[in-house]
């Protein structure tokens, strides 16, 4: 038997599908997905919650330019570890105070990154999601927090990201 081709062990169409069963009601306006099934052979990776604080660790009052960050910090977590948005297949989402507002300004964030939804679209599918309203998080003025968690096909070599070893102290 011939070796796979580590393109057709890509995350895609193929080894993930995306699915909106009969009986739940339409997610895809809301931004998710209601079931997202892999088929193995894959890698999984983690992404602890990304918060909107840039690299220097500046938080911005907005909730809308957190959002935006914090997936900006998703895409970059998720790149290190040799991945992309397309290979989301489930996020954990807790917002500070939610409201109609402020699920309107994630949805216009996350449209940046997984496009409409639509079975027609080309653009990457909604992963799974789910939403938690929070009082507080772990850092004073932090708006949002964004777990990711990516399937990337097992064939292919982890990036090997530029890591900062910091000394623990004694």
């Amino acid at each position: 038997m011939p070796p796979l081709s580590s393109a057709a062990l890509l995350p895609s169409a193929a080894s993930l599908q995306h699915l909106q069963p009969a009986g739940l009601y339409d997610s895809l306006p809301n931004g998710y997905t209601h079931v997202v099934s892999v088929q193995e052979p894959v890698r999984w990776l983690f992404v602890s919650g990304q918060g909107g604080e840039d690299a220097q660790a500046q938080l911005p009052d907005s909730f809308a330019l957190q959002a935006r960050q914090a997936l900006a910090n998703v895409r970059t977590a998720l790149a290190a570890g040799g991945a992309s948005m397309a290979d989301v297949t489930k996020l954990t989402v807790l917002i500070v105070d939610h409201d109609l507002p402020r699920f309107k300004q994630w949805q216009d964030s996350i449209a940046l990154h997984w496009g409409s939804g639509e079975p027609s679209d080309p653009r990457p599918r909604f992963p799974a999601c789910t939403l938690i309203p929070v009082s507080k998080l772990a850092l004073p003025g932090m708006l949002i927090e964004v777990e990711a968690i990516a399937a990337v096909s097992a064939a292919l070599p982890a990036a090997t990201a530029q890591t900062t070893r910091q000394a623990v102290p004694a």
